[in-house]
């Protein structure tokens, strides 16, 4: 695997697989937005070409001279914010941008195309989930991932190409959305601020980007074909642990109040990734620990 072609690029995990594919000598073509604001994260270096081509242009944009690429990771999604994340039409076009993906790899010569699902797909489960773990979404957001899956899967095994869909759980670390709870801590007890929360008694499973990264890498090399992976990093603890982290790191005296917010009626009380097949095939065990992620976030941060 010497080039890589990834849509989504100045996502936080985008640009988090452009920096490992830079360690490992890898040349990215990334997919952005002309006009996205986020373009300037993307790292100056000679392995990176740029290629303006928004989702909705993928069917359309004229390919680069050297378009003989390896792997394709589908990790751009529009219509990501609260209004339109349960819009079922708006989120449907998200499933055609996912199988235009599909074309653009065949036509660049891939031999592998990775898709970005979600947790979302399986909907309101407890516990730790398997990946094949029977899906239930109930937004639309979560169900037209898991079509986009199925639906990429079948397109892949008709144009010659192989495979992978990555159930993404949550992560965090550089360059995270600030409307998170990680971010939406960090920011606060640095600033001396207090803090409102449930009870946080739910049991979390959190990942670094880092690791996600190197756990995308690994499945482009050693993924089996048409396996379904979650990614996340398989252990769960108490949201209240992570939190007291956050505050002891940041060195903060904030009050955090908890029970502040009532849960919603919704509330997922244990949400954990089985990334038992990843592993097995793949190797791949996380690396960085919450508190060394959020300290890196920090030290940045001061």
């Amino acid at each position: 695997m010497t080039k890589v072609i990834i849509s989504g690029a100045t996502s936080m995990i985008g640009l988090a697989l452009i920096e490992e594919c830079i360690k490992d000598n890898i040349q990215i073509l990334a997919l952005c937005r002309a006009n996205s604001a986020k373009l300037s994260l993307i790292p100056k270096h000679k392995l990176v070409k740029i290629l303006a081509c928004d989702l909705e242009e993928m069917k359309t944009v004229a390919l680069p001279n050297d378009f003989k690429y390896n792997v394709f990771f589908h990790l751009g999604w529009a219509y990501t914010d609260k209004k339109n994340r349960d819009d079922p039409q708006f989120q449907a076009k998200n499933i055609d941008y996912t199988l235009d993906a599909v074309k653009f790899a065949k036509a660049a010569g891939c031999k592998k195309f990775i898709g970005a699902g979600s947790q979302a797909e399986y909907g309101r489960v407890e516990g730790k989930i398997k990946p094949n773990q029977a899906p239930n979404p109930d937004i639309s957001y979560g169900a037209a991932k898991y079509c986009a899956g199925i639906l990429s899967r079948i397109m892949c095994g008709k144009l010659g190409i192989e495979h992978n869909w990555v159930r993404i759980f949550s992560v965090y670390g550089k360059n995270d959305n600030s409307e998170t709870l990680v971010s939406y801590l960090i920011s606060r007890l640095l600033a001396g601020k207090s803090c409102d929360l449930t009870a946080c008694e739910q049991q979390w499973d959190y990942l670094n980007v880092e690791d996600c990264a190197k756990a995308l890498l690994l499945i482009a090399r050693l993924g089996k074909n048409n396996e379904v992976y979650n990614i996340g990093g398989g252990k769960a603890q108490k949201l209240k642990e992570y939190v007291e982290v956050i505050k002891r790191l940041a060195n903060s005296n904030s009050t955090i109040n908890y029970g502040a917010i009532p849960y919603s009626d919704k509330q997922v009380m244990h949400l954990e990734a089985d990334i038992g097949n990843l592993t097995k095939d793949t190797g791949f065990v996380p690396s960085i620990t919450f508190e060394q992620g959020i300290s890196q976030i920090i030290q940045t941060l001061r």
